[in-house]
């Protein structure tokens, strides 16, 4: 993700000067429900002025954030009022102000916007609040943490070894095996934050033990390349490798696939959508680098090459679209895969091939996740860009947060589905910046129904739910966040891997 300060979901975001995602904070509402109408105010050429009103038909909010898309290309939001707005692609967020957020029961909320468009104006038909559909009438949804009536299957022994067969990931004896489990963050980022190795420690017994009780499978470690290599942060080089060596042995053999995740990289970037602009890993950089990813994985390789229960994720979130700002999809997609001087970073990029080619120099057979664009939200391209791999070790990463593009059952069965349909697909990353659980249950029950699997963000006590959205638990101990963390720990004790 990235991480976590920060979601900016589009081009529009920034001419628009906002923050994309800002924390929703919701009550825990036993009826959900509202209704919208849109009016266009007056239109000139080219331009037009438009309104939403919603009304809230549930219990009452303390956060908001409205979403709709647009039906026709070329429809943008310039500027706008009573609420923060973004916008990535057609589709459009206002988020409350502080001041607004509180909405009573049956109380009506309005806002609006200056607007630009090229071709046609149709006016949108659907609207979510916090997303629910504004369908005009309540809904009261099923209890969040019913506990499961029998425990979850039971397993023991060390995680499997694992092997592409066609569109599935199988272990020796050929068993199909999802990927099923949460992220455990902290690897990419305290070690250059002064705040040492991990947050809490993911070696220790009671901690694993806490994750098996959600009937965990695996869990993904993002890292960071300059404490790896040794480039800075303390701990770094050697020291920082052993402790990650420490959590993979753990985690193994407790029957947990670890998932190594490059998350944080070397490399200046200034460009459109700049999360900073420190030479140094510390924080999501658009692609990875020449000068030191290669490196990075060819170490990385060699350390966990003799256990193929380890899965390593090349690169977080490529977003070279976005520095190119969305002006070449052919060259967007072949900077993905192959690198090299790609428009809008001014560091040699290094390609999903040239990582691919890194790990498998080194004689690893460990099955490679490679991201598609826009923050990997985007596959539609992937099967045709995908990078070559000699071993067929391979399997597509995807990630989907409610704030992103992609975000319907139609989005997913013709983008996400097609690849699905031919080699193995893993959400790294899933999760939503509510404190509800709707939009992560939709995404778990789409991927259980299409043999995708999926480790929501994140296993970090980092204050609730309510103080950044995608926190799980509350404690080391494992007690979910209410409600995010309780839907994601019932729907885990439900499935098998």
């Amino acid at each position: 993700m990235r991480h976590r300060s920060a979601f900016v979901t589009g081009a529009a975001a920034v001419l628009l000067g906002v923050a994309v995602a800002a924390t929703v904070p919701v009550a825990s509402a036993a009826a959900t429900g509202c209704s919208a109408t849109y009016t266009v105010a007056g239109q000139w050429q080219g331009g037009f002025q438009g309104t939403i009103s919603f009304t809230n038909l549930g219990d009452p909010l303390t956060g908001w954030k409205l979403e709709f898309d647009f039906p026709a290309a070329g429809q943008t939001v310039n500027q706008g009022w009573n609420a923060t707005w973004a916008q990535t692609g057609n589709h459009v967020s206002a988020t409350n102000e502080s001041w607004n957020g509180g909405v009573g029961t049956g109380a009506p909320v309005s806002l609006g916007f200056v607007g630009s468009f090229t071709g046609s104006n149709p006016a949108p038909t659907a609207f979510r609040v916090n997303g629910v559909p504004c369908t005009g009438s309540p809904t009261t949804p099923p209890p969040t943490t019913p506990p499961p009536t029998t425990p979850p299957p039971a397993g023991g022994g060390a995680a499997p070894a694992l092997h592409v067969s066609g569109n599935k990931l199988v272990t020796a004896a050929g068993t199909p095996y999802r990927l099923l489990g949460v992220n455990r963050s902290s690897g990419e980022f305290a070690c250059v934050q002064g705040k040492g190795m991990w947050d809490g420690d993911p070696s220790a017994q009671a901690n694993i033990d806490a994750m098996k009780a959600w009937n965990v499978h695996a869990v993904r470690l993002p890292l960071n390349e300059d404490c790896w290599l040794g480039l800075s942060g303390s701990p770094s080089g050697s020291a920082y490798q052993l402790e990650v060596k420490k959590v993979v042995d753990a985690l193994v053999a407790n029957g947990i696939t670890p998932i190594l995740d490059l998350h944080w990289t070397h490399g200046q970037y200034t460009g459109n959508i700049s999360a900073c602009t420190d030479v140094n890993a510390t924080c999501q950089k658009p692609m990875p680098s020449m000068q030191y990813t290669p490196q990075f994985w060819t170490g990385v390789a060699n350390t966990f090459k003799a256990n193929t229960a380890v899965v390593f994720d090349l690169f977080n979130e490529p977003y070279p679209d976005a520095a190119d700002n969305w002006a070449n999809a052919t060259a967007e997609w072949t900077c993905l895969r192959d690198g090299g001087a790609c428009a809008g970073i001014s560091y040699e990029v290094a390609g999903m091939q040239d990582l691919v080619d890194a790990v498998r120099a080194t004689g690893a057979r460990n099955v490679l996740m490679t991201a598609g664009l826009t923050w990997t939200n985007d596959l539609s391209q992937w099967l045709a860009y995908k990078p070559a791999d000699p071993t067929g070790n391979l399997m597509a990463s995807w990630h989907s947060y409610n704030f992103n593009a992609c975000v319907t059952v139609a989005c997913w069965d013709s983008q996400i589905g097609k690849v699905a349909a031919q080699v193995p697909v893993q959400a790294g990353e899933i999760g939503q910046d509510t404190c509800a659980h709707d939009y992560v249950d939709q995404v778990m029950a789409w991927a259980d129904a299409h043999g995708v699997g999926y480790t929501p963000w994140t296993w970090n006590p980092w204050g609730g739910c309510s103080s950044g959205g995608n926190v799980l638990i509350e404690d080391w101990s494992g007690t979910p966040t209410r409600t995010y963390g309780e839907g994601v720990k019932a729907h885990l004790r439900t499935v098998n891997p």
